[in-house]
C-alpha cells in the first residue's frame, strides 16, 4: 500500500453515504451513531423518504441501544420496530418517518 493510499483511509475524512432508505452502521464508531443517525433520518424525510433500515447489527447490543435512543429523540420519527425476516432481524431496526406537511 502507498502512502498516498493510506490518506484514502482517513477516518476523520467526511463519507459520502447514499441515501436510500438503508443504511449500514458497521463503519462509524460508537460515538459516531447518534449524530449519523439523526442526520441520515433529517436526509430522509427531506427526500421524502418515509421507510427506513438502519443496520447496527446483533453483537451484545450497544450499537442497537445507541440507534434506538436517537431515534426516540428523532421529530420526524412515526414509529420503529426490529427488522424482520429479510430485513436484519434484530440486527437492524426500521424506521417509519412521518408524512411530510
Amino acid at each position: 500500500m502507498s502512502e498516498q493510499d493510506d490518506d484514502d483511509d482517513d477516518p476523520d475524512e467526511p463519507v459520502e453515504i447514499p441515501i436510500d432508505g438503508v443504511l449500514d452502521l458497521h463503519p462509524f464508531r460508537p460515538r459516531e451513531l447518534a449524530e449519523v443517525v439523526a442526520a441520515y433520518l433529517d436526509e430522509c424525510a427531506a427526500r421524502g423518504i418515509r421507510d427506513v433500515r438502519l443496520i447496527h447489527g446483533k453483537g451484545i447490543g450497544v450499537a442497537r441501544e445507541i440507534v434506538r435512543a436517537a431515534i426516540e429523540r428523532h421529530p420526524a420519527v412515526e414509529r420503529f420496530r426490529a427488522g424482520g425476516e429479510g430485513e436484519g432481524g434484530w440486527g437492524a431496526t426500521v424506521v417509519t418517518l412521518k408524512k411530510s406537511p
